[in-house]
């Protein structure tokens, strides 16, 4: 018997049953990045789950990554404008003469399939629509780096970090706004904030806590 004779082998059908069963547990995933140079940050990237999980970061290597969940609907609305635009495999620059807006890249993901397109700006609106999309999901992750650094190096400006970010909500930028609510309630339960600071934590948290409800009151510098 030679020695390839005597090797245990694999059965097909079992070699079979596994490739497909990677490919059915691969899940759909949407990436959007944005390079501009000179810009704070000047690199960004989102990444997508079907089942609502994403993650944001601002450098490449993969440093400190912000783990948000997006909800069922806002997920099925991401992944319907990538099929509108025909999972990103035409291009999307719109040939205008137009200034530098950063590098923009969308990709789509799943199991071997994989389609990416680059552009600065595009007057597809389904493009632009998920762009604004990633765009306040940056937004909002901005906000949350802004707010917890100053809660934990900068009280004095914990209430500037707050009025942004009630600015955002109020123009209804802000995305997984769950994710705030344990800063918020430090902030509204701990007296070593200033006052302003922690009634407007408090009034955000319960906007946050009850979606329906109106935003807090108006703005106040």
């Amino acid at each position: 018997m030679s020695k390839l004779q005597g090797q245990a082998r694999w059965p097909v059908g079992l070699c079979l049953f596994l490739i497909s069963s990677q490919l059915l547990s691969a899940a759909p995933r949407l990436f959007y990045s944005k390079f501009f140079k000179g810009s704070v940050p000047e690199y960004v990237s989102i990444t997508v789950e079907r089942n609502g999980d994403a993650v944001y970061q601002e450098a490449k290597t993969g440093d400190n990554p912000i783990k948000l969940h997006l909800t069922d609907g806002e997920v099925q609305e991401l992944f319907a404008l990538s099929d509108k635009l025909d999972r990103f495999q035409r291009p999307l620059e719109s040939g205008l003469k137009v200034a530098n807006m950063g590098v923009k890249t969308f990709r789509f993901e799943d199991g071997a399939e994989k389609h990416e397109v680059e552009f600065n700006y595009s007057s597809d609106l389904p493009a632009q629509a998920l762009w604004d999309w990633f765009e306040r999901i940056g937004e909002s992750e901005r906000n949350l780096i802004n707010l917890e650094r100053a809660v934990r190096y900068d009280k004095l400006g914990v209430n500037d970090a707050l009025l942004l970010l009630q600015i955002s909500y109020e123009h209804k930028r802000l995305v997984a706004p769950e994710q705030f609510l344990p800063l918020l309630d430090r902030v509204a339960k701990n007296d070593s904030f200033v006052h302003m600071a922690r009634e407007r934590a408090a009034g955000l948290a319960e906007s946050f806590r009850k979606p329906s409800a109106p935003p807090p009151e108006k703005t106040q510098l």
